[in-house]
């Protein structure tokens, strides 16, 4: 059995054990994440740790490190070349708060879904603990915490507008986006002597400059500043309109936005990689595997180890998602060589039960699909390419994507090859030849899809698709089941409190739902993420490209009762969905009629939460009374009508 810290291990050193393993004196990067090393290209720190490492640098991994102390940053010693900063996979606020602000009960990314292996916005500590343990090394911040907090934004938990990323970690430099061109072009300049001011000039950067130093003149957008969109909303939806539209690698500006006396720039992102860039990440030799210290599942891990990625970006636009932001807009695919070639290696792996769960990405179905007039996507600035209508020069053919699936599932060794990224529905009702690919092959009996709303004006804020969209690919879904003879279902998502969905578009929604059946076991809060447009909709109360006033579900109540009546099913949703209803004028839809959401009296289950929530939030202040046998009640005719007279009700009825 191969030792952990044997020279031949796999993994990139996680220790100084580890490092010595290798016969290192020194290391040339060190990378600090917030989540646990896993050595699978749909981790951060394994993509950019393989193509730093064969690109001849050496590479160690700092995962999940205690920052109450700058010891651990210490244990490899002085970086030659620089700190590589992430706060993960995910944003660390998203990470460990649910829409109502609760603490999660577990992280996907850490070891037995533990919580507080991280801090709250991890970047900022990672980085200060960096200058700490070493001061002059340079310190780079990335990831999607620092790509999405590059500029001054919206932070929904402290519910301010908050500064520049750069200002509150003090980093040299933010790498935003997917970083691979990034980060060994940057370890290429620091290994020749330059220094992190000499790397201003690079794509896909943002730089904080000194109170003494001019931001660049020529060619560059100048936003409202820090202290400007702070103070004023419509300075906050100006900018937000300029930084989007400052978004393709075809013709974005370089943006200014002064923070004081200080002015922080940002740089054009970085152009789309090729195919063959695309096959040589994908290629590498990553493990696969969890780094063998753990001895706890991970559930990030679980989810996605059978899986394949075939593509990155997102032409979609939606206005709640950062996809676009941190991969782009363009569609990046690899070849179809490259994924086959891991569909074999899969497929010779004793661990592998034959099961692929997924082959996708971002999208399912949007797999080499480009503008076909790359004279036009020179200048467009569409934020989607597919809202409010798929553009003509948009190519949607579905021809090899559809190949590639029917090669995938004849791989030696891999039975079944299964879809569970979301598919694009506007795009594959385009496609007869894919949906009976997809329904007589690659379903596992249920479909994800995400309409995410019916409410026509709702749709149209998040560059949805209209309702009857869903409505046509779910017959045509339903008449290529019953075409391969099997019974498959679709599993819809929808999400509660958008930004312009009110009770009464919510009502709408939950009609829909109980028209046809459906009863979502999980449903989606909005929760506004940095840089999103639907993140300026919620703090501004406005659209920020037309300036309409839009109805926001601000406080914790109303967003309650809109993921109430998403489950409006469920008993302890009861008294929700009745506050909803009255609030919304809508007593209609509360009685015994076929067409009424609720009944008129609480199903016991709803009141037996009600006064386990009470007991709860109250403890002894609420009296308890164990239940006990159905009874009648209170009866208003009974001698004693006191209760009546002066308006008590029983908490315990």
């Amino acid at each position: 059995m191969t030792s952990l810290y044997s020279p031949a291990q796999r993994f990139l050193p996680v220790d100084r054990r580890g490092m010595q393993a290798r016969g290192w004196d020194e290391v040339d990067v060190v990378f600090v994440t917030g989540d646990a090393y896993i050595d699978h290209y749909s981790f951060a720190m394994a993509i950019l740790g393989r193509v730093l490492e064969d690109n001849g640098f050496r590479v160690a991994i700092l995962s999940q490190p205690d920052w109450r102390s700058c010891e651990p940053w210490r244990q490899f010693g002085r970086p030659r070349l620089f700190f590589a900063v992430s706060a993960g996979n995910m944003d660390s606020m998203i990470n460990h708060y649910t829409a109502n602000k609760k603490v999660r009960n577990d992280d996907a990314y850490s070891p037995g879904g533990r919580i507080h292996l991280r801090p709250d916005r991890a970047t900022l500590p990672y980085c200060q603990r960096a200058r700490e343990a070493f001061p002059g090394v340079p310190v780079i911040a990335g990831g999607v915490e620092a790509s999405l907090r590059r500029l001054a934004h919206y932070d929904y938990w402290s519910d301010t507008v908050r500064p520049s990323i750069l200002l509150d970690a003090k980093a040299d430099l933010v790498a935003y986006g997917m970083g691979e061109e990034t980060i060994v072009e940057m370890a290429r300049r620091f290994q020749a002597g330059k220094t992190a001011k000499d790397m201003r000039d690079m794509r896909g950067v943002a730089y904080a400059l000194g109170a003494s130093e001019a931001p660049p003149e020529d060619g560059v957008v100048r936003l409202p500043s820090f202290e400007e969109v702070k103070a004023d909303k419509e300075a906050f939806l100006a900018a937000t309109r300029q930084i989007h539209r400052e978004t393709s690698p075809f013709n974005a500006k370089t943006l200014v936005q002064f923070h004081g006396r200080r002015a922080v720039v940002q740089t054009p992102p970085q152009l789309p990689v090729s195919q063959e860039r695309m096959d040589y990440y994908y290629g590498l030799p990553y493990a696969r595997r969890p780094h063998p210290s753990y001895r706890e599942p991970i559930p990030a891990f679980e989810m996605i180890k059978d899986s394949v990625t075939i593509m990155r970006g997102c032409f979609g636009g939606c206005t709640f998602c950062s996809i676009t932001a941190h991969q782009g807009r363009t569609i990046q695919s690899r070849s179809e060589q490259s994924v086959l070639s891991e569909l074999r290696a899969m497929g010779q792996d004793p661990e592998f039960k034959g099961t692929v769960s997924d082959i996708g990405g971002p999208t399912a179905n949007m797999y080499q699909m480009r503008c076909t007039k790359p004279e036009v996507e020179k200048i467009c600035r569409r934020l989607s390419c597919v809202s409010p209508t798929i553009c003509k020069n948009l190519g949607t053919s579905h021809g090899p994507l559809t190949r590639l699936m029917q090669k995938a599932r004849e791989v030696k060794g891999v039975d079944k090859v299964l879809v569970a990224s979301g598919i694009r529905m506007d795009l594959a009702r385009l496609s007869p030849e894919y949906m009976k690919e997809l329904a007589s092959h690659h379903v596992g009996g249920r479909l994800k899809v995400a309409p995410e709303h019916v409410n026509q004006g709702v749709l149209a804020l998040m560059k949805k698709p209209t309702h009857d969209t869903f409505e046509d690919f779910a017959a045509k879904f339903a008449a290529e089941n019953r075409a391969a003879g099997k019974k498959q279902f679709l599993v819809p998502y929808f999400i509660a409190s958008h930004p312009g969905s009110d009770l009464k578009a919510m009502i709408e929604l939950a009609l829909f739902l109980k028209k046809n059946g459906y009863k979502p076991d999980q449903v989606q809060d909005f929760i506004p993420a940095p840089f999103d447009l639907a993140t300026a909709m919620y703090y501004t109360g406005r659209h920020p490209e037309t300036g309409q006033a839009l109805p926001i579900a601000r406080n914790l109540r109303d967003r309650k009762l809109q993921r109430a009546l998403l489950q409006f099913f469920k008993p302890e949703n009861y008294f929700e969905v009745r506050e909803a209803l009255l609030k919304a004028g809508r007593k209609d839809l509360i009685g015994e009629g076929c067409e009424c959401l609720i009944p008129s009296r609480p199903p016991r289950q709803a009141i037996l939460v009600r006064r386990e929530r009470a007991q709860r939030d109250f403890g002894e202040h609420v009296h308890h009374v164990e239940p006990k046998e159905p009874c009648a009640g209170y009866r208003p005719k009974r001698p004693s009508a006191r209760r009546r007279r002066t308006g008590r009700t029983r908490v315990d009825a």
